[in-house]
């Protein structure tokens, strides 16, 4: 079965080749897409070179606008699981086989790779971070019943209907734990493994603590938007 790894990277240059190369050492031929962001330096041509297919936006429209680029590639070319891998390094794509099999085998429509439910530790982002976490770990069991370890985990794999509603609507910033919320509100069947993650190599996040307290205020409002939405707005669920 076809499977696409959607690779978001912003001026990854320093990451990319390496995320890249690691997707194609994987058994089961997972194709790697890099959806370059309006990047200012040379991750297209670092992925490129690597052997990924590029999509280069012709500006940066931020994490959720590459990712539903990616989305939307994969709905168009018929793949069967698209996974998303992090382009700084982040994501240990040894985990990614994991993540993939109960999508393959029919037992989820989403699974999400879960750094808290790993026994072996790996990197777990800073205390702020996981206070944020787990204020939204709280808000998505109550609005939704499904209780998730890690919502903001962007290491997550999707099969063929959700590739088809994340290629026609996805969130825009910030948007792990929104996608979510609009899976559990079309009655997507939604499930954790435990995974590692790693500190990046190179560069630095995009959300810094400057941005934290902004990222709640506006991921926890939108979230609630979507709660008084028509779930019609999403697509169809098919």
């Amino acid at each position: 079965m076809k499977v696409i790894a959607i690779i978001p990277a912003y001026n990854e240059a320093g990451n990319i080749a390496r995320v890249v190369r690691e997707v194609l050492a994987l058994p089961g031929a997972v194709v790697p897409l890099v959806i370059n962001d309006g990047s200012l330096d040379d991750t297209a041509e670092c992925a490129r070179s690597a052997g990924a297919r590029v999509i280069s936006l012709p500006f940066n429209l931020g994490i959720g606008g590459a990712v539903q680029a990616g989305y939307r590639y994969a709905a168009e070319h018929d793949f069967a699981v698209a996974v998303q891998v992090d382009g700084d390094g982040q994501h240990d794509v040894n985990f990614l086989v994991a993540i993939i099999q109960p999508v393959l085998e029919g037992q989820a429509d989403m699974v999400i790779g879960s750094r808290f439910l790993s026994q072996s530790g790996g990197f777990r982002s800073s205390f702020s971070r996981r206070m944020g976490i787990a204020f939204f770990r709280v808000l998505i069991r109550v609005l939704t019943g499904f209780a998730a370890s890690d919502p903001t985990s962007g290491f997550r794999a999707c099969g063929r209907k959700l590739i088809k509603v994340y290629g026609g609507y996805y969130p825009v910033d910030f948007p792990e734990p929104e996608a979510i919320v609009v899976a559990r509100r079309l009655g997507a069947r939604l499930m954790e493994v435990p995974v590692e993650m790693r500190a990046r190599l190179a560069g630095k996040s995009s959300i810094g603590r400057l941005k934290s307290p902004y990222y709640m205020i506006k991921v926890t409002a939108a979230i609630l938007l979507h709660m008084l939405k028509d779930r019609k707005v999403y697509g169809t669920w098919e």
